[in-house]
């Protein structure tokens, strides 16, 4: 059996293992609301706990959550390129995608709180 040494192959091993671990996690804390109704939700009447509702808080979380502090962690890491010397270009289009992810899903859902009347 080959054993596997410290460099490249191993940082990137754990560090894909970390990456699962975290995500499993976080998948599953967002699945449990129990037996409580998730409130202000676009499909009324169902909780977190059902597909639909499940799906929206999921839209939510990356929308209001993850994407504007991955354009937090853009724009510092494109200060540090550019203190560096290195290019910051990528870093900038990054964060912008990431607060273009963020406000298209917050518009979506504007537009389905506005439009829970039934289309016209």
């Amino acid at each position: 059996m080959r054993k596997v040494q410290d460099g490249p192959a191993k940082q990137k091993l754990l560090a894909g293992s970390l990456m699962c671990v975290v995500l499993a996690a976080e998948f599953l804390w967002a699945q449990n609301l129990g037996t409580a109704p998730a409130t202000n939700v676009a499909v009324q009447g169902q909780q977190a706990t059902q597909p639909e509702g499940a799906f929206l808080n999921f839209i939510n979380w990356i929308g209001n959550v993850i994407a504007p502090v991955g354009a937090g962690g853009a724009v510092v890491g494109a200060v540090v390129s550019w203190l560096t010397g290195r290019g910051f270009g990528r870093w900038l289009f990054a964060a912008a995608s990431l607060l273009a992810v963020s406000g298209v899903t917050r518009l979506l859902e504007y537009w389905i709180a506005q439009g829970t009347g039934g289309v016209t």
